[in-house]
């Protein structure tokens, strides 16, 4: 009996394992990607296979990965390639705009390192933070990798300003994955929330990440079409000095494209480029002096510290007027500027406060969130 018992068990076991299913990627299903440009997840037989279009500013080459669960064996045409066991049961994000997205999927106990944690806004991982739970990393340019690598996550999360960006180079020499997040190189303002079904599809959660985007997406297109009943096009100056230049949206921008569905007329709306514009006081006098409205003053949030700053603010009629908002009063627990972290997953709220700035009327009950005027 003893000898047909162990026979019976070995069989069972032996059947567990080939039972045990093996990710194909011979048949496609779908792709839920519809916005963003700057990445893809194709959806197989047991993986999904996440492509990073653009992992850096101008970068030649794409970044591939192929999520596996846990639960399913790695086939052999995919042992030398860039694999993430899932649900990501540890990760270490590396900027403050990756926690409230990881947040969204009631993840952020997931989360074992991070740089600068004083910088976290962030109530819900600020009290992880104080309870030890996460590891101070240093900082971003110059992360402490003996601890990120005693900490041993499944994934870190970074982001890179360019092809020949050393700040994760040490961890290519190790078995942990580095996934470079580019949701801030996209135009679309939905494009960027799209991002968050990276994260679902990590931590297996893709179905609630298709239902919040849903949502989001639902809310902008609802809240442009109710901007387009706007007949007035006010026109929109941007950005503040800093030393002697003034920076401000360029033309392809997230923010300009935000303004552009507000239905307002942004005087560098035909400017090329996705980041910020770097120009002279008198280029910016001679183009925004009249502007009707001025949305997004840097860290100011009252006109007499404006005009202490530089009293060349006061040539604009947008500041004589008083009709200057900003996105810098909302803050954090550690000082930081909500909008700087929650914007890129919350548009359909930016847009609706630019509309109740820009046109007052077509929201007259709406509380704004990020955007209020100058004290």
């Amino acid at each position: 009996m003893k000898y047909i018992y162990v026979i019976l068990l070995f069989g069972t076991l032996l059947a567990c394992k080939e039972d045990k299913p093996v990710a194909s990627v011979n048949q496609e299903i779908n792709s839920s990607i519809r916005f963003a440009k700057g990445f893809d997840i194709e959806i197989f037989i047991n993986l999904s296979k996440i492509i990073i279009k653009r992992p850096f500013p101008n970068a030649q080459t794409q970044e591939v990965f192929y999520l596996i669960p846990k639960s399913v064996e790695i086939p052999d045409s995919l042992q030398n390639k860039n694999i993430i066991r899932t649900p990501v049961e540890s990760i270490v994000p590396t900027s403050t705009t990756h926690i409230p997205v990881i947040e969204l999927f009631d993840m952020e106990n997931k989360i074992v390192g991070f740089p600068q944690m004083n910088y976290i806004s962030s109530a819900r991982t600020t009290e992880l933070v104080n309870n030890g739970k996460i590891a101070e990393l240093g900082n971003i340019q110059n992360l402490n990798f003996e601890i990120l690598i005693s900490l041993n996550p499944e994934l870190v999360i970074g982001f890179s300003m360019g092809e020949n960006d050393a700040s994760f180079s040490r961890l290519e020499q190790t078995t942990i994955p580095v996934l470079f997040n580019g949701d801030w190189l996209e135009e679309d303002p939905l494009g960027r929330a799209e991002w968050l079904k990276l994260f679902g599809a990590l931590f297996e959660k893709s179905e609630k990440a298709d239902s919040i985007f849903n949502l989001i997406e639902k809310e902008y297109i609802e809240a442009k079409k109710i901007a387009l009943q706007s007949k007035d096009r006010p026109t929109v100056l941007s950005g503040i000095l800093f030393e002697d230049k003034w920076s401000l949206p360029a033309g392809e921008s997230f923010m300009a494209n935000l303004f552009k569905d507000a239905n307002t007329n942004y005087l560098w709306r035909e400017t090329r480029g996705t980041g910020s514009l770097v120009l002279s006081l008198e280029s910016v006098i001679e183009t925004g002096k009249s502007a009707e409205l001025w949305i997004g003053s840097g860290i100011f949030t009252n006109y007499q510290a404006m005009l202490e700053s530089n009293n060349h603010y006061n040539t604009f009629k947008a500041f004589q007027e008083k009709k200057i908002f900003n996105f810098a009063k909302r803050r954090g627990e550690q000082g930081g500027i909500l909008f700087f972290e929650l914007a890129p997953i919350q548009p359909h709220i930016v847009l609706k406060d630019l509309i109740k700035a820009s046109h007052p009327d077509l929201l007259p009950n709406y509380i704004p969130y990020f955007l209020e005027p100058l004290d």
